[in-house]
């Protein structure tokens, strides 16, 4: 158990350190990491529970169909509406990311997804919209699209085929 959660006791350790050299910082570092973990506790939730409803109702089958192996240009369509559409900080990612796996999804689609999730999601486009104009979000989401594609591209190809069955297996195994 202390291996498992050996970064959260030396996290506890080092606060309590802080703490004791410096109160005032001490309570400002636990007033933000209990402000993130209370953020963390409302979002993995429903990430959670709207991936156990991804794994009962999307077959298999049809995620390979539409984001496996040969699945082309709908499988990255798909990944980028997916990812976009989400909502809540990039860390929801990587729970979807592995039942995407589990589910035969393509390497390439499963980084295009994550990449969609971190830079094209809809609310930040309407936010940049209104904020910063339109020519700049347009400008941002015209050259983030076809550079989240190539990075994609660029890992699959250069990332050892064994490494990727790795991480396939490491996902099975969540």
């Amino acid at each position: 158990m202390i291996k498992r959660y050996r970064f959260f006791f030396i996290t506890a350790v080092l606060l309590a350190i802080i703490f004791l050299i410096n109160r005032e910082l001490g309570l400002k570092a636990v007033n933000v990491t209990g402000y993130a973990f209370v953020e963390m506790a409302s979002i993995i939730p429903p990430i959670f529970l709207l991936l156990g409803l991804l794994d009962v109702w999307v077959p298999r089958e049809t995620m390979i169909k539409y984001m496996g192996e040969k699945s082309g240009i709908k499988g990255i369509i798909l990944s980028f509406v997916i990812g976009s559409a989400a909502a809540g900080p990039l860390y929801g990612a990587f729970p979807i990311a592995a039942v995407f796996m589990k589910k035969g999804v393509k390497f390439t689609n499963v980084l295009i997804f994550i990449g969609a999730w971190s830079t094209t999601k809809i609310p930040m486009f309407l936010f940049e919209l209104s904020s910063l104009g339109s020519k700049f979000a347009v400008t941002r989401l015209l050259i983030d699209i076809p550079g989240i594609i190539i990075i994609a591209f660029l890992l699959s190809r250069f990332i050892p085929e064994e490494e990727i069955e790795k991480i396939y297996i490491e996902a099975e195994s969540l």
